[in-house]
């Protein structure tokens, strides 16, 4: 099984960018469709975006939508979330998660792996 650790977390100013990775450990990262997630307190933790393992085919949420970007590099076993003109509200922390189903599954039930988080400032 995958084991995840996310990186690249921190303070910026709106407008801003950060790139986040999140690094796997375990023979099945280039089978595994990779999600991020994030959760601000007293929510839910919700869906950001996801990257298939088989077409290397993506899914946002519309709050991210050509803002984010997610992309693999299965040679690196890691998954980047490249995050563009930032906003208060994506103050979160963000979350890496290994599915094993096809597709790109926006589920936080489909992603049986996840890594600890990591958190991300957006000042105004």
């Amino acid at each position: 099984q995958v084991q995840l650790v996310e990186s690249g977390g921190g303070l910026v100013q709106a407008g801003g960018s950060l790139r986040l990775s999140c690094a796997a450990s375990g023979r099945t990262f280039s089978r595994s469709t990779m999600g991020w997630f994030r959760r601000t307190p007293g929510k839910a933790r919700e869906f950001v975006g996801a990257i298939s393992w088989s077409d290397g085919s993506t899914s946002y949420a519309d709050s991210v939508k050509g803002r984010f970007f997610i992309s693999r590099d299965n040679a690196k076993n890691t998954v980047y979330l490249q995050m563009n003109s930032l906003k208060p509200e994506d103050t979160a922390v963000y979350y890496c998660a290994a599915g094993y189903t096809a597709g790109v599954p926006r589920k936080e039930h489909e992603y049986p792996t996840w890594g600890q988080g990591t958190q991300v400032t957006v000042s105004s």
